[in-house]
């Protein structure tokens, strides 16, 4: 059973920073390209970041240079970086892999940016 335990959300003001880990085990780390999603109150469960295999990155056009994705193979975690966030950021974080899994959903974290 595929598991993700995401971490590190929190308040913060705008134009502040968050970095969000998400732990997994190292064999879906080593077969699936990853990514972090969000899903804001009202609204539908979005791509934020992936990362391929060869290391390769993709971003929502709404936090391309702001937001910066990496995963690391010895403590099995993909970290979302996110720099100068905005109020519309607010939103509940997810990782899964890249595509999304269905089953593999975790309780994502919670991320408010709010003054």
């Amino acid at each position: 059973q595929v598991q993700f335990v995401e971490s590190g959300g929190g308040l913060v003001q705008p134009g502040g920073s968050l970095r969000l880990s998400c732990a997994t085990s190292g064999s879906i780390l080593r077969l699936y390209a990853m990514a972090w999603y969000r899903q804001a109150p009202g609204k539908q469960r979005e791509l934020v970041a992936a990362i391929r295999l060869g290391g390769n990155m993709d971003y929502a056009d709404s936090v391309k240079g702001r937001f910066t994705i990496s995963r690391d193979n010895v403590k099995n975690t993909v970290d979302l970086q996110m720099d100068s966030l905005k109020p519309e950021d607010t939103a509940v974080y997810y990782c899964n892999t890249f595509p999304a899994s269905d089953r593999a959903w975790g309780q994502g974290t919670q991320v408010t940016v709010s003054s």
